[in-house]
């Protein structure tokens, strides 16, 4: 069986929307505890990337089975939260196959989703298993072969793994994720999704 981590980015300042999106109301709980939720059913070991807010975001994972990496260069952009996260997990275990990265910001993916993407994945095979929407949209959630740590491990800035994806896209498996991976950037769309999850 491969050994796939999973990486929740949950590091950013959620500059757009205005207010934390990690800590906003989803359903009973907010918006961070839901994901670890729907996320800790699919993997054995989950690492969360905390930056901007890790004060206030981290008290509320000291009950789950995960591991809380806090980047302190968090304001560099995506990349270096990611790039750190990469390098943090890989210290703590050099033998896995595979990572499967996450964003905060993109609650309507399914465990369903992210067990499919660990079905689609074989060891060794350098592939790149992203999620596709409806509507052309391709990006995260995404699982990395091992052999894209040495790059992954390198990010740094605003840029998250999309120029990876893009230098092996003979590589990529695509996965349809349908209406489900929409970024919650604004608090429109916050309000939207949120209708979506919890109709009235």
């Amino acid at each position: 069986m491969s050994r796939i981590c999973h990486v929740l980015l949950a590091a950013g300042k959620s500059k757009r929307m205005g207010t934390p999106k990690q800590l906003l109301p989803w359903g009973a709980k907010t918006l961070i505890e839901f994901q670890i939720e729907r996320i800790l059913p699919t993997t054995e070991q989950l690492f969360i990337i905390t930056g901007a807010f890790a004060d206030q975001i981290e008290p509320l994972l000291k009950g789950y089975s995960l591991e809380v990496l806090r980047c302190e260069d968090w304001e560099n952009g995506m990349g270096d939260s990611l790039g750190f996260g990469i390098r943090t997990v890989l210290k703590m275990d050099a033998s896995l196959d595979g990572v499967l990265i996450s964003l905060i910001d993109q609650p309507l993916v399914t465990s369903e989703h992210y067990y499919n993407m660990r079905a689609l994945f074989q060891k060794g095979q350098k592939q790149i298993i992203a999620s596709e929407s409806d509507f052309g949209w391709s990006g995260a959630p995404v699982l990395f072969d091992a052999h894209y740590f040495g790059a992954l491990q390198k990010l740094n800035g605003e840029e998250g793994a999309k120029k990876i994806i893009k230098k092996n896209s003979q590589q990529i498996i695509y996965l349809n994720g349908g209406s489900s991976l929409v970024d919650m950037d604004t608090p429109e769309v916050y309000r939207e999704l949120l209708k979506e999850f919890n109709p009235q």
